[in-house]
C-alpha cells in the first residue's frame, strides 16, 4: 500500500477492497493505521493550503473591484489589515507583485491585470460549486449580474428585471447601466446587452431583435446646409454619429452597398442624446426607426434618401460559455428574449416574466 506525499495523495495499489471504503469524506484505511494517520495529516494540511489560497484570492478579487484595502475589508466584513495580509501572502506564493501602492491609490500591476481575470472565475465558481451544495440544480436562486445600455432600449428592462425579482425572490440581482462595451468574462457579467459589434473568445452571442433604421435631419439643419441628394452628398454635411455605427456608413441602393467615411460633429454611445442633439438642428444622423417614428410623423424630422436602405442594427445578449447553463442565468435569458419577441411582433413592451 502507497500513500504519495504532497495534498492529499492516494496511492494506486491497494490491496485490500475492504479497506478503501470511499473515495471522498470517509476512512480510506483502516482505523488506526500508519497510512490512516499519515493520509489525514496530508488532506488536511492540503484542504487548509486550498482554503488559504482561496481566501487570499477572495481578498485580492474584492481589492481589484474596491479599488483599496479599506472598502475589500467593507464587503468582506475584515480588518483592513488582514485584507493587506491575505493580498501579500498571494503575491508571496505567486513571487510576484499584483498592486502597485501608492499613498493616494492602489493599481493593478500587467501581472495583476492577468491574473484578476483568472482568479475572479475561480472565486465565482467556488461560491457557485457552494451553494449548489445546498440546494437543488434546477432551484432559480443566487446572484445574476447584468449589463445593458444606459439608453432607454425597445424593452422596459426596469420592469421585467423588477418583475423578475419578485417571481424568482431568492435572486439577487446587480444590473449595471453603461452605454460602453464590454467582455463580460473579464468584467464578471453572467449576461450583456448590447448593440456593439464586438465579439470576445468564450462568450455565446444571440441576437434578439434587428432595429430598422433611418437617415434623417431636423428641417432647421436642412433649411441652413440643404438637403443631400446622394450618399457621397453627406461629405460635405455635419454628421452625429453613434459609436457602434462608426463614422464609415453603410447604405444598401439599386447599385448594390456602399461605404461613405462621413464627418463627425458629433460622436456618443448615448442613443437619448443622439436623437436629441438631431431634433435641435445638429446634423443628420442615422437612428432607430423606433426612436424618432414620433417626430417623423409629426414633422419634427426629415427622412433623407428614403431610396436607398440603411442595415438593420442588431441588439444581442452575450453570456459567457461558463455561465450559459446556470438555471437562473438561462430562466432571466429567456425572459429578455420573450420580450424582445413581443417588441418585434409590434406588442406592447409592457414589464412581463415568462
Amino acid at each position: 500500500m502507497a500513500v504519495l506525499g504532497g495534498t492529499a495523495g492516494v496511492g494506486r495499489n491497494v490491496g485490500d477492497a475492504s479497506a478503501a471504503k470511499a473515495v471522498c469524506g470517509c476512512r480510506l484505511f483502516a482505523s488506526g493505521s500508519r497510512e490512516n494517520r499519515l493520509f489525514r495529516t496530508d488532506i488536511f494540511s492540503g484542504l487548509d493550503e486550498m482554503s488559504d489560497s482561496l481566501l487570499n484570492m477572495q481578498a485580492f478579487v474584492a481589492t481589484a473591484r474596491g479599488g483599496s484595502f479599506s472598502e475589500a475589508a467593507r464587503q468582506m466584513g475584515l480588518a483592513p489589515s488582514v485584507v493587506t495580509k491575505r493580498v501579500g501572502q498571494l503575491e508571496w506564493s505567486l513571487k510576484c507583485k499584483l498592486l502597485r501602492r501608492s499613498t493616494r491609490r492602489l493599481q493593478l500591476t500587467e501581472v495583476g491585470e492577468r491574473y484578476l481575470e483568472t482568479m475572479q472565475q475561480i472565486v465565482r465558481e467556488y461560491d457557485e460549486m457552494a451553494a449548489g451544495v445546498k440546494r437543488s440544480p434546477d432551484e432559480i436562486e443566487g446572484q445574476i449580474r447584468i449589463k445593458a445600455p444606459g439608453s432607454p432600449m425597445a424593452i422596459d428592462l426596469s420592469g421585467l428585471l423588477a418583475a423578475f425579482q419578485i417571481k424568482y425572490p431568492r435572486v439577487t440581482l446587480e444590473a449595471v447601466l453603461v452605454d460602453r462595451t464590454v467582455n463580460p468574462v473579464e468584467e464578471g457579467f453572467d449576461i450583456v446587452l448590447t448593440m456593439m459589434p464586438s465579439s470576445f473568445h468564450g462568450v455565446i452571442e444571440e441576437p434578439l431583435l434587428a432595429f430598422p433604421r433611418v437617415l434623417c435631419a431636423a428641417p432647421s439643419y436642412l433649411a441652413r446646409r440643404g438637403h443631400p441628394r446622394q450618399v457621397r452628398d453627406l461629405a460635405n454635411h455635419d454628421c452625429l454619429v453613434f459609436t457602434p455605427m462608426g463614422p464609415v456608413w453603410t447604405f444598401d441602393g439599386t447599385n448594390g452597398l456602399t461605404t461613405m467615411a462621413v464627418r463627425p460633429r458629433l460622436v456618443t454611445n448615448n442613443n437619448a442624446l443622439l436623437v436629441e442633439a438631431l431634433s435641435a438642428g445638429g446634423g443628420i444622423a442615422v437612428v432607430s426607426r423606433m426612436a424618432v417614428a414620433e417626430r417623423l410623423r409629426s414633422g419634427a424630422l426629415i427622412e433623407l434618401l428614403p431610396e436607398v436602405l440603411v442595415p438593420d442594427l442588431c441588439v444581442k445578449a452575450l453570456v459567457p460559455t461558463t455561465r450559459a447553463s446556470l438555471a437562473r442565468v438561462q430562466t432571466l435569458l429567456t425572459s429578455i428574449r420573450e420580450a424582445f419577441r413581443k417588441v418585434g411582433e409590434g406588442q406592447p413592451a409592457h414589464a412581463s416574466v415568462s
